[in-house]
């Protein structure tokens, strides 16, 4: 009796502390990314959350209409999470501490002969966005959309490659599996062993015993390289020259979580990299430089899974600090 007279307070004080007028829009949200709570106090704290980041997003659009940011946020399928859970499930970049560049077979160009904007999708270079689930497998993703690219462009057929593969078998190369990795770390697991199709080789978003065959190898890689350390003239020669690039940015900001359209551009942004994505492009929008980034939280982050990272900006968020790509 005791018990239920409390759950029934809490519930009041629980029903008292969100917004009656949000309750419509909470119930579409929840129907529409499938969410469902398992006690009525899981679902208040994440309506609380979700509230918040609702208000966040609703200041910053107005902002927007003011004229003081170059684009806009949007709910979506994060919005019951904080930026610290997002961070710590849906990241999981790890810089090797004993990295080594080794020598680059990269050959700088004059920027005149290069277009003034790139976007490799319209070549048949990038695959469709991912979703790497409640894994910290970024790595992974952005480790394959660059073997994607180098496949199709050497030789001309775009498939599908697994991650999986990568979180399940690379770990004696210096990865993690869900709990993180380094892109390079991939490549040279790549060039020792191959790595399937997703199709024979599916993602499931959680570590499993390494499922490898050879027989069924669907890509291989001779080696990998970087481009130059922080220089985003390099970085936007190599995309122009290469093909798309494995990159490392901050992901740690709220508003990057709900980016929706125009060009992020985050002064609080750091070169404290957490997050590896996949550089596919370049271009102006509105008077301001972009590159052109594919994510791997589902498309229903972003613009269609993708987001315009401000170019020449200080090298924003690191993304020009650890570029790197596979040698077919």
């Amino acid at each position: 009796m005791l018990g239920s007279l409390l759950f029934a307070l809490l519930s009041g004080c629980a029903a008292a502390l969100v917004n009656p007028g949000l309750d419509r829009h909470w119930e579409l949200w929840k129907k529409m990314h499938d969410k469902v709570y398992s006690e009525p106090i899981e679902e208040f704290g994440r309506r609380r959350i979700w509230e918040e980041n609702l208000e966040m997003i609703n200041v910053h659009n107005l902002e927007v209409s003011l004229g003081m940011h170059t684009y806009e946020l949007a709910m979506n399928h994060l919005g019951d999470m904080t930026t610290e859970e997002v961070t710590g499930l849906l990241t999981g970049t790890l810089v090797p501490a004993d990295l080594e560049r080794g020598p680059s077979p990269f050959v700088r160009v004059n920027h005149t002969f290069l277009p003034p904007s790139l976007d490799w999708r319209e070549k048949g270079l990038v695959t469709e966005v991912k979703n790497q689930g409640s894994c910290g497998s970024c790595w992974a993703f952005s480790a394959v959309g660059a073997m994607e690219g180098q496949l199709s462009k050497t030789q001309g057929i775009l498939v599908s490659l697994s991650p999986q593969n990568l979180v399940d078998c690379s770990i004696k190369y210096g990865n993690h599996g869900c709990n993180g990795g380094f892109m390079s770390n991939a490549f040279q697991y790549i060039k020792n062993q191959g790595i399937e199709s997703d199709a024979a080789y599916p993602y499931i978003g959680k570590p499993g015993l390494c499922r490898y065959n050879p027989q069924y190898q669907a890509a291989n890689c001779s080696g990998y390289a970087f481009l130059p350390e922080g220089n985003e003239d390099a970085l936007m020669e190599g995309l122009a020259t290469i093909g798309p690039i494995s990159v490392a940015i901050d992901a740690s900001r709220p508003k990057f979580i709900f980016y929706h359209h125009g060009v992020y551009r985050d002064h609080t942004c750091s070169h404290n990299v957490n997050h590896g994505v996949l550089a596919v492009g370049y271009g102006t929008e509105n008077g301001h430089d972009y590159w052109l980034v594919k994510n791997s939280w589902g498309v229903r982050y972003g613009d269609g899974g993708y987001i315009k990272m401000a170019r020449n900006k200080h090298n924003q968020c690191g993304i020009a600090l650890y570029p790197c790509f596979p040698i077919m």
